[in-house]
């Protein structure tokens, strides 16, 4: 019995420090009590810590009865005495034992807890970092289109500039035009009274000669 309690105590201890230390040992440890608390794994390590626990109250009765007969008698026989350390130590080994195992359940809940905040962590940094490369991207791309859209007004800025050239071209071309007409209009004008006052001077003559005609057949 001792011996099982040293041996399973080593194993504990073992088993603590290769938590402890990050090392590949931790890894298959991990992995060996994932699987201890799957499936009937927790009934099996709850009924031997039970029978532990009824042992190591018997141990402790055994203890007490054995200094109650001492002070019944006076004094511890030898073989009360050596019972009495049997007794104490398997006690003293049993309850380091459940510690230890009590130690080791926390470890790997703290373990698995802060891998898990790892993982938790990572995802976290990864969409904040993506966040700000999509923020940055975004911010570039509105940068070319902020440019793109100044380059947009200067085009339209220049053609603005050259359709007002033309129109003021157009304008004076037409004010030119207007004037033309307006010269023509008066030469047309002129023209016309020229062409009345001839039309005039043609009818008198024509009728000074049919005066004449008119004279010549009389005589």
């Amino acid at each position: 019995m001792i011996q099982l309690l040293f041996s399973v105590l080593g194993l504990e201890v073992a088993l603590v420090l290769v938590l402890l230390f990050k090392t590949p040992l931790r890894k298959v440890a991990i992995l060996g009590l994932d699987r201890l608390k799957r499936g009937r794994g927790p009934v099996m390590v709850k009924t031997v810590a039970a029978t532990v626990m009824v042992v190591l109250g018997s141990s402790g009765y055994s203890i007490f009865k054995i200094h109650d007969r001492s002070n019944e008698m006076g004094q511890l026989t030898p073989t009360d005495q050596v019972l009495a350390s049997r007794h104490l130590l398997e006690a003293s080994l049993m309850g380091y034992s459940l510690f230890l195992a009590l130690v080791i359940d926390r470890l790997h809940h703290y373990i698995r807890e802060l891998r898990s905040l790892r993982k938790s962590m990572e995802v976290a940094t990864k969409l904040n970092r993506a966040m700000e490369d999509a923020k940055s991207g975004s911010i570039e791309s509105q940068e070319k289109e902020i440019t793109g859209l100044k380059e947009e007004i200067e085009k339209l800025k220049s053609q603005l500039h050259t359709k007002e050239e033309e129109v003021k071209s157009a304008e004076a071309s037409s004010v030119a035009l207007r004037k033309q007409s307006e010269g023509l209009l008066l030469e047309y004008d002129r023209l016309l009274e020229d062409n009345q006052h001839l039309r005039s001077q043609i009818q008198s003559i024509d009728l000074k000669l049919s005066h004449s005609d008119g004279n010549k057949k009389d005589t």
